[in-house]
This record gives structure tokens, sequence and C-alpha cells, in this order.
């Protein structure tokens, strides 16, 4: 099944996506849903991120290829970003004031689907609902450079650096999927999510040691590969297998 959120005129609500038409439902993504029996066609409606999560989580360093010479991490690193840096499938990805070396980062986002603390890694891999695109948006030279922040709250964390969606896909495999990244139409990063180091049940029971997920919170479970810097104008899609394609211009802040 494939769950999108959607703005239609006054309305937004979840449906299911099946092919170009858009099937709404009621009583939310998570409990008893229903379908409300209306059929709207997928292009008079808005796509908005598919669902809306307390807490929004990221793994640094999950494939080696995105290692370079940094050594393997022991555990799954895991970081914040803020709600507010979500953005809508098609929406623009904004450069803040400053922001020099903003870098894509193509993911696979997990969906939880309950709520779990301290959960084994069978319990954890029960608790994910679904999977989505992200792009984990990160300006390097404040994450990196030589006047770094002392955390990443801006290099990962401003306004429009976590694009989601399109839609929320059940029922898939979800360790064995081809991750792609496109920049301007071109190729820039393409790997299976076979190759994570760390794959999803280990790394969301790792997270509910330290704090409970509930139904919606997103996990983005890292970047293959090397990134490089986007510039506005560009255009940048994430595609993953059985997904869809995340697509997102790229603009100034004005």
């Amino acid at each position: 099944m494939k769950y999108v959120r959607f703005e239609s005129g006054s309305l937004r609500s979840y449906g299911v996506l099946d092919g170009d038409t858009v099937r709404p439902i009621r009583g939310g993504l998570f409990g008893s849903r229903e379908e409300t029996g209306e059929a709207l066609p997928l292009a008079r409606v808005k796509l908005l991120y598919p669902c809306e999560p307390a807490k929004v989580l990221a793994v640094g360093r999950n494939y080696k290829s995105h290692l370079g010479e940094r050594q393997q991490p022991k555990r799954p690193e895991i970081f914040y970003k803020p709600v507010s840096s979500l953005q809508n499938p098609g929406d623009p990805i904004r450069f803040p004031e400053g922001a020099a070396n903003v870098h894509f980062e193509g993911e696979m986002v997990l969906v939880i689907g309950r709520r779990i603390r301290n959960a084994s890694p069978e319990e954890a891999a029960a608790a994910i609902f679904g999977i989505t695109c992200g792009n984990d948006v990160s300006e390097r030279d404040w994450q990196n450079g030589p006047d770094k922040d002392l955390q990443w709250w801006r290099a990962k964390g401003a306004d429009t650096f976590a694009p989601l969606g399109p839609a929320i896909v059940t029922g898939v495999d979800i360790a064995n999927l081809m991750l792609e990244t496109r920049l301007n139409g071109e190729v820039v990063q393409r790997q299976s999510t076979a190759d994570l180091i760390f794959d999803c049940p280990t790394v969301i029971s790792c997270i509910t040691r330290a704090l409970t997920l509930e139904p919606g919170d997103v996990v983005y479970t890292g970047t293959p590969g090397s990134t490089r810097p986007m510039k506005p104008g560009d255009v940048v899609e994430v595609e993953l297998e059985g997904v869809g394609v995340l697509r997102n211009p790229v603009q100034a802040w004005t």
C-alpha cells in the first residue's frame, strides 16, 4: 500500500495512492482507518510530507561508501533534526543567509507505527509501519568547517533541510531496495539499502534504549557514497525502489 498526506482546497487528509488517484481515508494513518469512498485525481491535489512526526531522528555514517577514511562506528550514530526542517515534495529547499556549502543526502526513511520503548530488534522491526524517501540536507561548513557550530542545529536543522515523501509504502522488503539521488538529472548516489552498516531493526532498537518512539516518528537511515554542493536553480531527486521520487527545487532564502 502507498499512503500520502495531501491538501485539496480546504481538505487536509491522508489517503491511499493508487496510480493517478488518491482515495481519502478517515480515522488517521495509524489507528483504525477506512476509505471515504471518494477518489481525487492526483494532479489536482498537493502532496504534503506524508506524516506528522513528533520526532525526526537520523543516522550518521551508516554506509561504508560514505565513511571515506573515517572509522566505522561501533553503534548507530543518532542525531535529531527539528520538525520545522521538514519540507513537502515539490516545495523548495531554501538556503539560509550565509549557507554556501549545502549538500544533498538521499536516504531511506523509516516511519514508526506503534509506541515502543527498550525494544528488541524483533520488536523494533514489527514497529516499522513503512518507508519513504528523505533528503538529509546538510551545510558542510556549519557542520565540519573551521568555524563549525558546537552542534548540527543549523547544519542539518535549518528550515526546509528535511524533505520527506512523496508516499509511505508498506509491505516491502526494506532490507534490499535501490536508493538513487539525482542532481539536475545526473545520478550522484546509487546504492542498495542492503549495504547499511546497521540494519533498520538495530537502529530502531538502539534509539528506544534511550527514548520512546511514537506512531508517526521518522528515522532517516543514512546516505551512501559521496555528496556535493547544490546551488539555487538546481533540482534534486531522491528515488527509492518501490516508493517513488522525492523532487525538490533549490532556492536562496527570500
